[in-house]
């Protein structure tokens, strides 16, 4: 029966522990000098190793091996029947599924029972911040002054849930992360007793994804093995773990720092098209834009994975951007990375950490003033296929026409002929459909004056057209406000649905669930006829 690597590779000394020599060298050494504690409280991060930890202290206090300093040596009976699962007085119990009071007062009373085969009774107690108020004051006394045949490990990753009154009874250590390097060679060292081949570039990838979790590294190195012979190649490691490329991330920071929204959702929706997680790729920008702060912060002295090529690329982007801006990058897309994963439209935490942060200065160190806003100039008008229309000229009436009592009634009559002949050209109405196929056509146009308004359009839609003011509505309403603070962005509407269909066009922004359709009148009325009523419409 297979099982998974980090269970089959499990330590089986205390120098096959990564990371954690702080911890294992202080655990050895009171073996091999007898002053092994009662209780011992293991905190920290997820798979760092905690509970193979207590495991190996239960084989150091009951292993038999001759060198004391070398305990647990794993060749003595008593170390295979622990690495078996068949020592009877290696006892570990989930906090999380014992959490009531009964449950420790029933360890309580088999304390007090003597060990059948080895020197000592080890309990070990995983996730121990789940028991009960009442669990851990009935637990209290036996912890504090349990039988001499009795050692308690108790292992957490909230230690700050833990009351104090046990953390004061124990002998506390705390386990940290490890680093990349550190998850890379032990990937190698499994990749090699399991006779695979790995790509390095895949090698570093998962390490990276492990973020500091040895366990969740190897259970992700354990997700891409189909079989030995198949090597694990970068492409496949990209495609199952949900992550997007390193040049993807580098081309989104870039467009974020030339302002260029429309190249960096391409880039973000490409990448996700491709097969990469959303959230996923706003931690992999968290830790890109994390790396370029603490260049920013530091320059050439901090340390960082990758090659000079990569360290170069980085610099130049940290020249032309900003701390503060920096900053706030990396606290958006790590609110989009928190973000739940059940939203219907995954991707739009991403696109709106992406999209708010268009709304800054430019971050180019030595950004040259703004200049104030002039008139825009025309856009260009494309002929249509419009034929004008004859104006009759009205008649004259008295309440049109004043004439000044010094003028003669000719020349009145004449000023009124004049003004008749050069009448308001009227607006041409427009049909919906028509407006709604120039949409994309519209988009471009504008795009060529701001580039940045393009990708906010396409969070939008024609949704209406009353009297020749054309309705875009917008799901959210902050895409709504953001369309209202853009420069220029109604004049530059305006100019070019004017200039598409040759007649005076105007846009209005709504927020789609609030914008309720007006009924004609002309309606109202052919609705009563059909359905035989009568309708009163007051204005």
């Amino acid at each position: 029966m297979s099982q998974a690597l980090y269970r089959k590779w499990r330590p089986a000394r205390f120098k096959d522990v990564i990371g954690q020599d702080h911890i294992t060298h202080t655990l050895q050494n009171s073996v091999a000098a007898d002053r092994i504690g009662h209780a011992y409280l293991l905190c920290g991060p997820r798979g760092t190793g905690k509970t193979t930890t207590a495991r190996l202290l239960a084989k150091a206090v009951n292993c038999t091996g001759e060198d004391v300093s070398q305990r647990p040596c794993d060749d003595c009976p008593t170390c295979h029947a622990i690495n078996d699962g068949r020592f009877l007085d290696l006892i570990e119990i989930d906090a999380a599924s014992n959490t009531g009071v009964d449950d420790m007062r029933n360890l309580r009373d088999k304390v007090n029972f003597a060990p059948s085969e080895g020197r000592f009774k080890v309990y070990i107690i995983d996730e121990v911040h789940m028991l009960s108020i009442a669990a851990f004051n009935a637990l209290l006394k036996t912890l504090e002054e349990p039988p001499a045949h009795v050692k308690f490990v108790l292992a957490t990753t909230e230690e700050h849930k833990v009351p104090i009154t046990i953390k004061s009874r124990c002998q506390q250590f705390n386990f940290r992360l490890l680093t990349t390097l550190e998850i890379k060679g032990r990937l190698q060292w499994l990749a090699e007793k399991e006779g695979l081949s790995v790509e390095p570039a895949a090698l570093d990838l998962i390490a990276e994804q492990g973020a500091g979790s040895l366990r969740d590294a190897e259970s992700l190195m354990d997700q891409l093995i189909t079989s030995p012979d198949d090597p694990i190649t970068l492409e496949r490691t990209q495609m199952v773990l949900g992550t997007a490329t390193e040049t993807a991330v580098s081309t989104v920071v870039e467009a974020w720092i030339n302002r260029n929204s429309g190249e960096g959702l391409r880039i973000i929706h490409e990448s996700l098209i491709s097969g990469a997680d959303a959230r996923q790729f706003a931690r992999q920008m968290v830790t890109y834009l994390r790396e370029l702060l603490l260049l920013k912060a530091a320059g050439n002295e901090v340390p960082l994975a990758g090659t000079p090529e990569r360290r170069q690329e980085m610099l130049a982007q940290v020249g032309r951007s900003s701390t503060s801006s920096l900053i706030k990058a990396v606290k958006a897309f790590s609110e989009a990375a928190m973000t739940a994963a059940s939203s219907w439209q995954p991707q739009l935490p991403l696109e709106l950490a992406f999209i708010g942060l268009m709304d800054d200065q430019p971050a180019t160190i030595s950004t040259p003033a703004p200049q104030p806003i002039t008139a825009l100039p025309p856009l260009p008008v494309k002929p249509t296929a419009v034929k004008p229309t004859a104006v009759k000229p009205e008649p004259q009436t008295k309440t049109e026409i004043s004439p000044p009592p010094t003028k003669p009634v000719e020349t009145a009559a004449k000023h009124t002929a004049v003004a008749k002949s050069t009448p308001a050209a009227e607006p041409i109405p427009l049909a919906l459909s028509a407006v709604q196929k120039k949409w994309r056509e519209m988009v471009a146009q504008v795009g060529e004056r701001n580039k940045n308004l393009p990708a906010l359009l396409h969070m939008g839609k024609i949704i209406g057209l009353e009297n020749n003011v054309i309705i875009i509505g917008f799901d959210y309403p902050i895409f709504k406000e953001k369309f209202d603070k853009t420069a220029n962005a109604l004049p530059l509407i305006n100019q070019s649905y004017s200039a598409l269909f040759n007649t005076k066009c105007t846009v209005r922004a709504v927020i789609t669930s609030e914008y309720a359709v007006p009924i004609e009148e002309a309606d109202v009325r052919q609705l009563a006829q059909e359905l035989g009523g009568v309708v009163s419409i007051k204005e």
